[in-house]
């Protein structure tokens, strides 16, 4: 039995207590790029919420009505976008100002919400709703959307690449390219494999430019012409359900591009290469010797490099007596 005398328990316990009261703050404290980041999971939550309740509760119980699960799935869709739009702002916000050291975790731990689970469970939803739709097939579909996404998150965090770009489709981008896939209402066998192929694209090294600049520009005007479309074939506007295919034609159409564009730009060197093709052109010309940078007559070759050879020391000399 071991005895502590009542002074030094008295002067260790509350120092013990300081120092938790003054760790705890520092590691839970929220910056406002957290906060955008928590508005990321909680779209994606209610994303899936909206889908459940407007969509596949009123199927399973026989009381379907086409005004409202159109408004239900764009209500869902609409929130999806707008998790992108969280998850672009909480990125631009973090390096303006600070993020806590969770940052990094909450990210990924939104984007699987909002851009894994919730379009990896409509599609399973578009499997149980469809006519010529094969619910075990699609929701074979919807477990590799969701493990790509998983895959595409962890790679991110682990693998160091250079600045500006993504290595495999981005998953805000690849989560919308597949609810649109879904909502083009094409036949079954097309729509699941160009499901199949949304997946390998998020799990692959092509090259994607993130979105700064006027390319985050670009992407949020975008984001917000994808609502107004929403919104108009949910409200059943005329030529609401015209735009809306024309949209998302034309976000699978930019999934598809894309690719193309970064493999096209990876093999041409010119394009690669600081300065461009003149550059490369007057690199390889001095390599060759016809632009010498230092010495030699103007367009002439430098002049022969003649070697230094130390004269021996005479016999009794003192160093440095000639200076």
């Amino acid at each position: 039995m071991t005895v502590v005398e009542p002074d030094t328990q008295a002067a260790w316990v509350p120092e013990a207590d300081a120092d938790d009261a003054d760790d705890m703050p520092l590691s839970t404290r929220l910056s406002i790029a957290d906060t955008l980041t928590l508005g990321n999971a909680i779209c994606g939550f209610m994303a899936v919420y909206f889908t459940t309740t407007g969509v596949l509760i009123p199927h399973l119980t026989g009381n379907e009505d086409g005004g409202m699960a159109r408004h239900s799935a764009a209500t869902a869709v609409i929130l999806m976008l707008l998790a992108s739009v969280f998850d672009l702002f909480d990125g631009l916000v973090a390096r303006k100002l600070r993020s806590s050291a969770m940052g990094a975790e909450l990210d990924n731990l939104s984007d699987l919400i909002s851009f894994g689970l919730a379009p990896a469970y409509f599609v399973v939803v578009w499997g149980m709703v469809a006519d010529d739709a094969h619910q075990r097939v699609s929701a074979v579909a919807a477990i590799v959307v969701l493990l790509a996404v998983v895959l595409r998150l962890a790679r991110f965090s682990c693998v160091q690449l250079r600045d500006g770009i993504f290595q495999g489709m981005p998953s805000p981008f690849g989560a919308l390219t597949v609810v649109s896939i879904v909502l083009l209402e094409l036949p079954f066998v097309p729509t699941l494999l160009a499901i199949m192929g949304v997946a390998w694209l998020m799990v692959s090294r092509v090259e994607y430019p993130k979105p700064r600049g006027p390319l985050a520009v670009a992407m949020l005007s975008w984001i917000v012409l994808s609502m107004g479309l929403l919104a108009a074939w949910a409200f059943d506007a005329p030529g609401g359900e015209l735009l809306l295919q024309t949209g998302c034609a034309l976000q699978v159409v930019l999934g598809a591009v894309i690719p193309l564009f970064a493999t096209a730009r990876r093999g041409n060197p010119s394009r690669n290469t600081p300065g461009g093709a003149g550059a490369t052109q007057r690199r390889e010309r001095w390599q060759r010797g016809r632009e010498p940078r230092v010495g030699g007559a103007r367009g002439g070759p430098p002049p022969p490099h003649r070697p230094f050879r130390c004269l021996p020391a005479r016999r009794g000399a003192v160093p440095g007596a000639g200076l």
